[in-house]
């Protein structure tokens, strides 16, 4: 299901499955995030979360922290914070990320496969059409000057 939260996404780091930039989200910045929300259990979510942050799945996490405060750092690690941005029809919005933020390091673009999978998975949501999704990504810290509306169109459309 289409989410629109408040913030940035930017791309860091180097992805070793996908080579360039990964994404990350920064609530703490003015902005406008096109998520996809996938309603999930306490158990999926702690698997997801696990298997990004390098760790062994199987053991739920603690929600308390991120659901009370609205963030909750499990670690020092890229996707081992947890944050809650709001409620979609009465169900909290859980998310990980990394404990930094898009002005703390340097920017990495992504990947052209990284780019499609993310721009198709945004259209499969059924809100935005190509060509808004294409000028988002483009815009994008990270990929902002590396990639231009134009091609992320085109690599969605592939």
């Amino acid at each position: 299901m289409p989410v629109e939260l408040g913030g940035v996404m930017y791309f860091a780091t180097e992805s070793l499955v996908w080579g360039g930039g990964r994404a990350f989200y920064d609530p703490g910045c003015g902005g406008r995030v096109l998520a996809r929300a996938h309603l999930v259990s306490v158990g999926q979510f702690s698997d997801i979360a696990a298997q990004e942050m390098y760790r062994e799945p199987g053991v739920d996490l603690d929600l308390t922290e991120v659901l009370s405060d609205g963030r909750s750092v499990l670690g020092g690690g890229r996707y081992e914070t947890l944050v809650c941005p709001g409620a979609m029809d009465g169900v909290p919005v859980v998310t990980f990320t990394a404990p930094w933020g898009v002005k703390e390091l340097e920017w990495n673009a992504p990947s052209a496969s990284y780019v499609r999978l993310l721009g198709s998975g945004l259209l499969e949501a059924g809100a935005w059409d190509a060509e808004t999704i294409a000028r988002y990504l483009a815009a994008c810290p990270g990929a902002a000057g590396q990639w231009t509306a134009r091609e992320v169109a085109d690599l969605i459309a592939a």
